[in-house]
C-alpha cells in the first residue's frame, strides 16, 4: 500500500468527483457544492458568522462540510480538541462536520477520501448506494 500523504482540498474535490451520479453547483462566490441526487453531501461554505477566529473574530473562509452517516460517527470525529474536524452551534443535530481547507493537511489523503465516501453513501439513494459498495468492493 502506498504511503498516505497530508491531504489537500484538491483531494476533497476529487474524492467528491470520482463518486458516481454527482452534479456539481458552483455559488455566486466560486464555492463548490457536490450533490447526489439533489442532495448535498460536501460543500464548500462562504464565510459565515458562526465559524471563525476566536482571537482575532475573523470568520473561516476555507469551511468544508462534509454530511456524516450520524451523529454517533460525528462525535467520533470532532470529540478529539487537536483534531481539525469541528462543528459549531449552527450545526447542532445536523449530520455533518466542519473542517478547514488550511488544517487539511493534519490529516491524510486516504482518511478525507473516505470520508467523502461515507459522506456519498449518507446522502445516496439505497439503490445507488448499494450498486457503488458492490462495484467498490466493499
Amino acid at each position: 500500500m502506498a504511503k498516505d500523504r497530508p491531504a489537500r482540498a484538491k483531494d476533497v474535490h476529487d474524492a467528491a468527483r470520482a463518486m458516481p451520479h454527482v452534479t456539481v453547483e458552483v455559488g455566486n462566490s466560486g464555492n463548490h457544492v457536490y450533490q447526489v441526487g439533489g442532495k448535498s453531501f460536501v460543500f464548500f461554505r462562504n464565510p459565515r458568522p458562526d465559524a471563525f477566529d476566536p482571537e482575532t473574530g475573523e470568520r473561516y473562509d476555507d469551511v468544508i462540510v462534509i454530511w456524516v452517516a450520524d451523529e454517533a460517527d460525528k462525535q467520533a470525529l470532532i470529540q478529539d480538541q487537536n483534531s481539525p474536524f469541528f462543528t459549531t452551534p449552527h450545526f447542532d443535530g445536523h449530520p455533518s462536520i466542519l473542517v478547514r481547507a488550511s488544517r487539511l493537511g493534519e490529516t491524510g489523503r486516504q482518511l478525507i477520501t473516505e470520508l467523502v465516501q461515507e459522506a456519498w453513501l449518507s446522502r445516496a439513494s439505497r439503490r445507488r448506494a448499494d450498486a457503488w459498495l458492490a462495484t467498490a468492493g466493499q
